[in-house]
């Protein structure tokens, strides 16, 4: 399944027209109501200052970000993103979310139950792996 998710995110990056590291970033931003701070979004892509920087100037020159004030302190910049991301990114997920439901519409209620239950759990040992060397 990992390595399906990494083969489904350059699938991303290419229907975008864009680098892996920016569909990455394009993820963190969709996925942030408020956007994130430059240094923030470095940080969750585990890159440096400088190339978060270059990387949210190409998502900007592309429509997919903007600058806005940060809402409560006038010094600081969030990254949001555009609603061209949006429609974008939905769009180029559109068949894989087809996908996915025609493989859940597959399952019996009992499998689909089970199914969830798992992926639940798989997910919280995966979030305990990762915050275990905070």
């Amino acid at each position: 399944m990992l390595r399906a998710n990494g083969e489904a995110t350059q699938g991303l990056a290419r229907r975008l027209g864009v680098g892996v590291t920016d569909a990455l970033a394009l993820d963190h931003l969709l996925s942030s109501a408020d956007g994130l701070g430059p240094t923030e979004l470095a940080h969750r892509l585990n890159i440096r200052s400088a190339s978060a920087t270059t990387l949210v100037d190409r998502l900007d020159a592309a429509g997919h970000a903007r600058r806005v004030p940060h809402p409560s302190d006038r010094r600081r910049q969030t990254i949001v993103a555009t609603e061209k991301a949006y429609e974008e990114a939905i769009g180029a997920l559109a068949p894989l979310f087809a996908g996915v439901e025609q493989a859940a519409a597959r399952l019996t209620p009992e499998q689909a139950a089970a199914t969830a239950a798992f992926l639940r759990e798989v997910a919280a040992v995966m979030r305990d792996y990762a915050a275990e060397q905070r």
